[in-house]
């Protein structure tokens, strides 16, 4: 359970704040069927009801209630249908599109087919547990920038760790959070440059790729995704693709829906995509100037 007590410092309000807000992001997904007050969230926060308000809007972009709304199913439908062709004319332009809401610029490399074979053999990756919206998250990174970020809040943390660590078996880890904390804290928009090393089989990063190309607040669907990839018919493949995304939320994999508009699975729970697609969209709705409800 979160400490909800009085930061300790004026050089840690930033991040009591951080925290605080977390909990508040984790609640209101928990307690969506409920529609909580903002009386009883502001409550459980520990805060004034008006407080809480300024400080969530503040954090988040929106009000709680306006957060609340986007959690809704039908909210990832209109947004699959309203703003997925987003997707296409940031692939043409070459750009990451429209909606990056902090100054984050985002550089990335693939490992070489051949260094990928090798399963992380001569590897050495830092790792590092940290807060962040959407719960714990696991970080790890090589010299050359951040390659896996995992999501705790739904499967604990010794399962993401094995997840994550599964995946390049002959790599040397250690821990190390601070020499992480810059990346990090660019990943969840602390602004600045975040470097990525994609690590995966080719056709895996081409997926990848395009993912992040996606702009924030918009959707797409597998079969958007691989008519970019130049393979229209792969579907299935570009999903697994997509599910084996090492690097969650900074490589948007949340943003794949089913054509129908429902949100599909997500490796690392779909109340974690749920709260993510609700994130964006109300800090790019809330930067258009939408009601804050």
């Amino acid at each position: 359970m979160t400490d909800l007590s009085p930061a300790p410092a004026e050089t840690d309000r930033a991040a009591f704040h951080r925290q605080l807000m977390t909990e508040a992001i984790r609640l209101i997904e928990e307690r969506r069927a409920e529609h909580p007050s903002l009386d009883a969230l502001a409550a459980r926060m520990g805060l004034s009801p008006a407080h809480f308000q300024r400080l969530f809007s503040a954090w988040v972009g929106v009000s709680p209630k306006r957060f609340l709304q986007a959690l809704d199913l039908d909210h990832a439908k209109r947004l699959l249908a309203e703003r997925h062709t987003l997707l296409d004319a940031a692939l043409d332009t070459g750009l990451s599109g429209p909606g990056r809401l902090h100054d984050l610029f985002v550089t990335w490399e693939a490992m070489t087919p051949a260094e990928w074979a090798r399963k992380g053999a001569g590897l050495s990756i830092r790792w590092g547990w940290f807060d962040s919206p959407f719960g714990e998250a696991l970080a790890m990174a090589t010299p050359r920038g951040l390659c896996g970020l995992a999501f705790a809040a739904e499967c604990g943390r010794e399962a993401a760790w094995q997840d994550m660590a599964a995946r390049w078996p002959e790599a040397t880890f250690q821990e190390d959070p601070e020499a992480l904390r810059p990346l990090v804290d660019a990943a969840f928009g602390g602004g600045g440059e975040l470097r990525l090393e994609l690590i995966g089989a080719p056709f895996q990063v081409k997926v990848w790729e395009a993912l992040l190309r996606a702009p924030m607040g918009a959707a797409t669907t597998y079969t958007d995704l691989a008519r970019a990839v130049g393979a229209p018919k792969a579907q299935r493949a570009v999903g697994t693709a997509v599910g084996r995304n090492p690097i969650s939320w900074v490589i948007p994999c949340h943003r794949a829906l089913r054509t129908t508009g429902a949100l599909g699975g997500y490796h690392w729970g779909l109340p974690v995509k749920r709260a993510m697609l609700a994130w964006e969209s109300a800090r790019v709705e809330g930067a258009a100037g939408a009601p804050a409800g």
